[in-house]
């Protein structure tokens, strides 16, 4: 099934999203119906129960001597059209997320088909063959009905059972979280940046450096460089940093945003499968080069919830990884010297070889 999703929601962003149907002369030259009168379906019939009800009360034929049940019947017609539009809002706004540029195609297909009926998308037509229906039941809730040529069987809803899993933070369509977002939001708490890279509203600023007291030093208290060969027998210095420091320094603030997002175990099942699964970065994602996304990797939300310690600790690990490789890397990477004569152009051959003899000088090997 979670391949069958991943091709099937794969298949109708790319439909979605192509302006093949622009220049299709059938389609421009038909007029499709996308009226599927979901309040009216559903309404119309409670004029005649409302009547039934009314008249077995008024003259005395109700079920029950007191006429309770009558009355109940009532306040749920009464109450009906409120929570109708507020089902419709719940549900709406739930399917939307399939439309959201990082969304997991791990996530059930129906619900993409579900919002391309309901959003009006071209070729959900009732003249395709979709339709949709609401019905108000003898309980007072709501029941819509997804039906069509992409849904093999109808796609179900209450709203009472959309409602309860709201209350407790849980969508039946999983958005994946912003996870720029949340790699930058660890940046300024890690303590790895010197004071004046955060700027007042506690981002990091454009021109952000790592502190001094992560970069290497030889016990002299010079600057310990890497040589970089840039061509044309030249070269040039680049620092280096002490990574296990780093680490050790960022590790209590990435754990804290890592417990943060399994606390919501599905926002963190759409991460791993979007992001941390193949380490895809938001630029490939946005190519859509998770499309292979991460298939035999990826984890069900059917059956993977709730997460096991096993699979908590594997997050944890390509959260980390991902941190490492996507956002920290770049201040730690290529950075040239602070100290302006150690930042010029030099002679490579010369540069190495007084490297070597410094080495042998400061072990004493000479």
């Amino acid at each position: 099934m979670e391949n069958k999703n991943i091709q099937k929601n794969l298949y109708l962003k790319q439909f979605n999203k192509s302006n093949a149907l622009g220049f299709n002369k059938e389609f421009i030259a038909h007029n499709y119906d996308f009226n599927f009168d979901i309040l009216g379906k559903a309404f119309r019939p409670t004029a005649k129960t409302y009547a039934k009800l009314m008249s077995n009360i008024n003259n005395n034929k109700c079920v029950n001597g007191d006429c309770k049940y009558e009355y109940r019947q009532l306040e749920l017609l009464n109450q009906a059209p409120q929570n109708a539009l507020d089902f419709l809002r719940e549900l709406t706004s739930q399917l939307a997320i399939t439309e959201e540029s990082n969304f997991d195609p791990n996530n059930n297909f129906k619900y993409t088909v579900a919002n391309s009926m309901i959003t009006t998308k071209p070729g959900f037509s009732k003249d395709n063959g979709y339709d949709i229906s609401l019905y108000l039941l003898e309980t007072g809730s709501f029941e819509i009905i997804f039906t069509g040529p992409m849904l093999e069987e109808p796609l179900v809803i209450n709203n009472v059972s959309l409602s309860t899993l709201a209350k407790e933070g849980t969508s039946i369509v999983t958005s994946t979280p912003n996870i720029e977002k949340l790699m930058m939001s660890v940046m300024p708490q890690t303590g790895l940046f010197e004071g004046n890279s955060i700027q007042e509203n506690g981002e990091l600023s454009p021109v952000a450096v790592i502190s001094d007291e992560f970069v290497l030093k030889n016990p002299d208290g010079s600057y310990d460089y890497e040589i970089i060969d840039i061509g044309g027998g030249k070269g040039r210095n680049i620092l280096k940093f002490d990574l296990d420091k780093i680490t050790k320094k960022s590790m209590p603030f990435i754990n804290a945003e890592v417990a943060g997002v399994l606390s919501i175990e599905q926002e963190a099942i759409a991460l791993w499968n979007v992001y941390l699964a193949k380490q895809t970065s938001v630029e490939e994602d946005a190519q859509m080069v998770q499309n292979a996304n991460a298939a035999s990797e990826s984890w069900s939300y059917e059956e993977d919830l709730p997460l096991s310690q096993d699979k908590k600790v594997l997050f944890e690990q390509k959260f980390v990884e991902y941190f490492m490789n996507n956002y920290l890397k770049q201040f730690i990477t290529d950075r040239f010297p602070t100290v302006e004569e150690d930042a010029a152009v030099f002679d490579l051959s010369e540069a190495r070889s007084a490297k070597a003899q410094k080495f042998l000088q400061d072990n004493k090997l000479s």
